[in-house]
């Protein structure tokens, strides 16, 4: 659902949902390097970005994005707290969001300037740490209806696993953040400690669109057009479930437990009869999966609902739902952004109260261990 509203002053929500809410994707943001990242960066790093700034690997989106739309935030037109840029005041957050539509749970997704996918490894480990603290502490701390994400330097697995073994056992923490723009296929042997130290911490696997690992969204280059680079989201995420599967990931860790955000979900039938009927014809390949690749996914894979598919017959979306499952789908909204999903118009078809319930709450509280 796109949201666009050009007065940007605050506007009194029409009113708030009866059902308690669990939203699996928001976007805080830090006010500035100094005020929200420094009081946890040593004075070598402090001094460092001073001096040289940040380097992504991704040298063709350093700097503003390279599409207008994306910037600033890729936000709302009526997300711009009094003072800040859209994501920066928790207050406003409330205000706007997390009050209005009654939130009792919220995952916390920060993304750039998070340190992932730097091509310094060192700074992006420091900057990494820096981010979990100050969501720990500005965010979690202030507000207990926020959880934090272990953000990790996942280009660099012996870091990331540092990080990841800190967080184990802090309860501020509900899952390890990737993203999914990696430098090479993630189901590659060089993730895999990645992997392993979550399953040893009892944390889930987020992987969030975008990234920055040096290849365009394509195969054969740049898109011409934002609406390339958004559409390319489900491909990507395709293709690093692909990966997850046939490099023998999921059959290793058997209780690793993995979320596609950001992606959509209507292309996962598809994907996973295509995997099936391949790798019934080839699985001399890969003689270490066991399964088929389908019911590695259907008991190890979860999906965010953001953005929501709205095709033109609406039973269709519920026929795709029914076979991916209602127990493996997230609400989340992806505040915010400018293609939020309103919690009371994003599932355009008519649910039992219990299937609401299960959607909009249980399905979290399942995956998250929540209380």
């Amino acid at each position: 659902m796109t949201v666009d509203v050009l007065n940007r002053t605050p506007i009194v929500p029409a009113g708030i949902t009866k059902l308690a809410i669990a939203d699996c994707d928001i976007h805080p943001v830090i006010r500035s390097l100094q005020e929200s990242v420094y009081p946890y960066l040593s004075s070598r790093w402090r001094h460092h970005l001073e001096t040289y700034g940040m380097s992504q690997r991704v040298a063709y989106q350093n700097g503003a994005p390279p599409y207008p739309k994306a910037f600033p935030n890729a936000a709302r037109r009526d997300a711009w707290p009094p003072g800040g840029n859209p994501g920066t005041d928790l207050d406003f957050m409330r205000f706007q969001h997390l009050d209005a539509h009654n939130v009792t749970f919220a995952m916390c997704n920060p993304l750039m300037p998070s340190g992932q996918g730097f091509a310094n490894a060192q700074l992006s480990a420091a900057l990494c740490h820096a981010t979990n603290e100050w969501q720990k502490h500005a965010l979690v701390a202030e507000d207990g209806r926020l959880r934090a994400s272990v953000v990790v330097p996942y280009e660099d697995a012996v870091a990331s696993v540092q990080e990841i073994d800190l967080r184990a056992g802090d309860t501020d923490f509900a899952q390890v953040l990737l993203l999914s723009r990696t430098a090479e296929p993630l189901g590659q042997r060089r993730y895999w400690p990645i992997f392993e130290a979550a399953v040893r911490a009892g944390l889930p696997v987020a992987i969030h669109a975008f990234g920055y690992g040096g290849s365009p969204i394509t195969s054969a280059g740049w898109p011409s057009y934002y609406i390339e680079e958004m559409a390319g989201h489900a491909q990507n995420a395709q293709a690093l479930l692909s990966s997850l599967v046939l490099d023998g990931v999921f059959e290793r860790f058997p209780t690793l437990r993995v979320i596609i955000v950001e992606a959509g979900f209507a292309w996962l039938p598809a994907l996973c009869g295509r995997l099936d009927k391949h790798w019934l014809r080839m699985r001399d390949e890969t003689p270490e999966l066991r399964r088929l690749p389908s019911e590695y996914i259907r008991q190890q894979v979860w999906l965010t609902t953001q953005p929501m598919e709205e095709p033109e017959t609406r039973e269709h979306l519920l026929d795709i739902i029914e076979w991916i499952g209602w127990d493996r789908l997230l609400f989340a909204s992806d505040y915010p952004h400018w293609d939020y999903d309103d919690p009371e118009q994003a599932l355009p078809i008519r649910l039992s109260e219990a299937q609401r319930r299960q959607f909009f709450l249980g399905n979290a509280q399942a995956l998250y261990r929540l209380a």
